[in-house]
């Protein structure tokens, strides 16, 4: 089988960090998390992704009881949810890898009818127009009820939520922590005009709707440094119909304030797939050069990219690195099967979210 180094498997410096290539495991919720736990079947699931020198992103965990929006999700709002953590971080770490966290706030996209799982009223976050639950809690939970605007008030209190579970996150052991604002969660839901119908200092003007996303970001980068943290942007994504009419302008804008603290990477969704008119495939936009040469550190994108979209994305210095989602999902030695241009194997979309530690998580074969 042929051996061959392209572009995407070039080596690559992010900051402190030295990367074997530019091929990143995207962060992915799996839903197998028990009690918001890390479980010993997390730790499989990552050290067969890792390698030396590879970036993994480690799926979203709450920043509070009450940010969780899906079951089984893992958090870092305690002592315990960081002692769990920890067996994950040190097997990843053993295999040479770069391991950072997301963490999020799901907001509005979050059942509210289980006290059990919601915990305080506080969860029941939205920032604006008609309250809408993702097709994955819908499918998840029958109980749900609407959720309701965020006080004034609160707004610290989930600042500082971010701050406590990116520290939580260093405590761990993981080597820094991407912030989720984006895909329709609760940072996204400030951001975009299509929801934020706020009259408020969090409202309104485009420096008011991103005033909640630079606070945890500020917050965050004061707590673990900037060469340690990443942010997650959809600026063109309309999950759960979060949408905003200037998606440019609002993404330069989050990004000239990212640059102003020198954040580590950028990593941004590509827009939706569209529809090659002469033949009828489907192709990637290309739509974040703006944003790329906005950008000061390093640069990832996200959003259906192949073996060959990578390479062609990196040669062209449209970015510095890829994130693979459902590839490295069901590819655990995916850069490996990439240098030897190896057939892939299919992954299983009813097994995304289901509950079971071994069937469509750790039983994808590897190449050997």
């Amino acid at each position: 089988m042929e051996t061959k180094t392209t572009p995407l498997l070039t080596p690559y410096k992010m900051g402190e960090f030295s990367l074997a290539h530019r091929v990143v495991l995207a962060p992915l919720t799996r839903c197998r998390s028990y009690g918001n736990l890390a479980q010993p079947h997390n730790v499989l699931y990552y050290e067969q992704r890792a390698a030396p020198g590879v970036l993994l992103v480690a799926e979203a965990n709450a920043v509070s009881e009450t940010a969780r929006g899906y079951p089984n999700v893992p958090g870092l709002w305690s002592d315990e949810q960081v002692e769990a953590w920890k067996p994950v971080v040190d097997a990843v770490h053993a295999k040479g890898a770069v391991f950072f966290c997301q963490i999020w706030h799901t907001g509005r996209v979050s059942p509210t009818g289980s006290s059990s799982l919601m915990g305080r009223p506080r969860s029941q976050a939205r920032t604006g127009k008609s309250p809408l639950m993702s097709a994955m809690t819908a499918r998840s939970w029958s109980s749900r009820a609407a959720p309701r605007r965020l006080e004034m008030e609160e707004i610290p209190h989930i600042v500082n939520d971010f701050r406590i579970a990116a520290t939580n996150a260093i405590r761990a052991g993981f080597d820094g922590v991407e912030i989720h604002a984006a895909n329709g969660y609760l940072i996204d839901q400030f951001m975009k005009d299509g929801v934020n119908d706020r009259t408020d200092a969090y409202g309104g003007s485009l420096e008011n709707r991103c005033r909640f996303a630079t606070e945890v970001i500020a917050a965050v980068t004061d707590e673990v440094g900037a060469g340690r943290l990443g942010v997650r942007l959809s600026p063109f994504a309309d999950y759960v119909d979060c949408v905003d009419s200037g998606p440019e302008t609002l993404a330069l804008h989050v990004i000239r304030f990212m640059n102003g603290l020198g954040v580590l990477y950028c990593h941004v969704i590509e827009p939706r797939m569209c529809v090659n008119e002469n033949d009828g495939r489907l192709m990637i936009p290309h739509r974040l050069l703006p944003f790329r040469k906005m950008f000061k550190g390093t640069f990832m994108v996200n959003g259906g990219y192949d073996r060959e979209e990578g390479d062609k994305a990196v040669a062209d210095g449209y970015t510095d690195l890829v994130a693979y989602g459902r590839l490295f999902l069901a590819n655990p030695d995916l850069p490996e099967r990439f240098r030897k241009n190896a057939a892939l194997n299919k992954y299983d979309r009813s097994t995304f979210y289901t509950s079971d530690p071994i069937v469509g998580y750790t039983d994808y074969p590897f190449l050997d």
